[in-house]
């Protein structure tokens, strides 16, 4: 692969952009070009001056995204579409996974196992999607993540009071009331890395707490890849529409459910635990990709 042009967008330079700098470094004729996603500036329509930074990305054979804001992703994923740039992940995959109705909705029509789900606008509505799922019960927002602003609701009185909160309180998205059945789960949920279809490695993420996310103080520990688990991460990330994407799981009894798929990965607890070299597995896909841009 040589003579590879590669952009990479991010907000800051945080452990996994380091150990993705430090990955693509090691790779030969490939020249990376990193830009901060503050300072893209697009022309929309005819004549198209674009001007630096942002004119290097329509130099590149693929840029890989890495912004903070699902929504600055989502923007520039689906401009640089348009100027024939190809990115990781492409725009319709973000925007599902950056969305939890459109993730369940793929997911549903795929026929992959996910938890069971509502949606509602009011509270007299969202309070009759709580009794139909049954207590406890899950409040989320539409988009998000880190375990922000996930509620478990265990009676009627509080379902009451943080769905009135949401409606009156919260922006046009949290006025979108997400609701979804509540899993037991043992102590932990699972982390499954895909990358251009293969799952590479898988986390376990363990807490005394229900949220169970490394960024709220889980800990991660390596599972193996079972045939059932490659298989269900295979078919989730099918659904969505490929890429490199990180599968939230939970184990219930009912067998393995897809929580959430996420279009950005963070990684930085799992290379240890697993001992995989996920940043150099991604670097390897974004450079597949850039190749088949530049052929295609």
């Amino acid at each position: 692969m040589s003579g590879l042009r590669v952009g990479l967008v991010c907000s800051r330079v945080r452990v996994e952009e380091k150990l993705l700098l430090e990955a693509f470094s090691r790779r030969r004729n490939v020249e990376l070009v990193r830009v901060d996603d503050g300072r893209f500036d697009a022309p929309l329509t005819q004549p198209r001056r674009v001007a630096e930074p942002t004119a290097t990305l329509l130099r590149c054979d693929v840029v890989l995204l890495r912004s903070l804001s699902h929504a600055r992703q989502v923007t520039i994923a689906r401009v640089l579409a348009a100027w024939g740039v190809a990115t990781v992940n492409r725009a319709q995959v973000l925007d599902t996974c950056g969305d939890k109705l459109q993730t369940t909705l793929a997911l549903e029509a795929a026929g992959v196992p996910t938890p069971a789900a509502r949606v509602a606008f009011t509270v007299e509505a969202g309070l009759d999607a709580v009794d139909a799922l049954g207590y406890p019960c899950v409040v989320k927002p539409v988009t998000g993540s880190w375990g922000r602003l996930v509620s478990r609701v265990n009676d009627r009185d509080g379902a009451e009071a943080i769905l009135e909160h949401k409606v009156e309180l919260g922006g046009a998205l949290h006025r979108v009331l997400y609701l979804q059945a509540h899993v037991a789960k043992p102590g932990r949920d699972l982390r499954a890395f895909v990358i251009g279809g293969q799952t590479v490695a898988a986390i376990g993420r363990r807490s005394s707490h229900w949220v169970t996310n490394t960024a709220r103080g889980a800990v991660a520990e390596p599972v193996v890849v079972s045939p059932e688990l490659d298989d269900v991460c295979r078919r989730a990330s099918a659904a969505v529409g490929g890429g490199a994407l990180a599968v939230d799981l939970l184990e219930s009894s009912e067998g393995l459910l897809v929580n959430e798929i996420n279009g950005t990965m963070e990684f930085r607890n799992s290379v240890g635990p697993t001992g995989v070299d996920i940043p150099d597995l991604l670097v390897q896909h974004v450079l597949e990709v850039a190749e088949l841009n530049r052929c295609g």
